[in-house]
């Protein structure tokens, strides 16, 4: 079990931890001294106990504080999980109906015998004036 050495407020700590355990140590460690460095700050220098109180007390005053955005968090996610199964289970709205016009073959028919007329009285008029 390795001893680690820390600093809290300014002050040296020897604590042990699991082996592989060290950086935890650190991350936690450093969250204290940064609310005991500020009580030292604001305050100045502070019994040992007293730092650590306060400072642990700070600590677990934002964690309560994020524990309640939490359970905040996930009661809308459960909302949220619920109006998808809700959602989900409706069954699937009827298909569109979309109207695609379709030409009758008898105006292409009329189409096509209009423009074989245009075409020859143009062919006409040309010789006309050709000639």
């Amino acid at each position: 079990m390795p001893d680690i050495q820390i600093t809290i407020g300014g002050r040296a700590f020897e604590v042990a931890c699991q082996e592989g355990e060290e950086q935890f140590l650190h991350a936690a460690a450093a969250l204290l001294d940064n609310e005991a460095s500020a009580l030292v700050s604001q305050i100045g220098r502070l019994p040992e106990g007293r730092m650590l109180l306060m400072a642990g007390l700070m600590l677990a005053d934002k964690t309560a504080g994020l524990e309640e955005k939490l359970r905040n968090a996930e009661e809308v996610l459960g909302q949220k999980e619920e109006e998808l199964a809700e959602l989900k289970s409706r069954p699937a709205p009827p298909p569109e109906r979309i109207e695609v016009p379709v030409i009758p073959g008898s105006v292409t028919d009329s189409l096509a015998e209009i423009a074989a007329r245009a075409e020859a009285l143009a062919e006409a008029v040309e010789e006309k004036a050709a000639g």
